[in-house]
């Protein structure tokens, strides 16, 4: 992602805004998510908060940390 991506999406937007309507971003990667915070334009752009996993819930897309003296399985 870079801010390339960042800057259509606010054109996006505008011209959302222009014909009287609103854009809503849903499940937005987090590399992106960080990107619109960065340059504030996460509400603006009516990015949706991304939720936390719950307590016993797996958190996808992370992976268990390990000594690299460990040997592999």
């Amino acid at each position: 992602m870079d801010l390339a991506v960042v800057d259509t999406l606010a054109r996006l937007a505008l011209a959302e805004r222009r014909c009287g309507r609103r854009l809503r971003l849903c499940k937005v990667p987090a590399e992106l998510r960080e990107l619109l915070v960065l340059t504030g334009l996460d509400g603006p752009l009516g990015v949706e908060p991304g939720r936390e996993p719950e307590e016993r819930e797996e958190r996808i897309g992370v992976e268990e940390e390990r000594d690299l003296a460990d040997p592999p399985l």
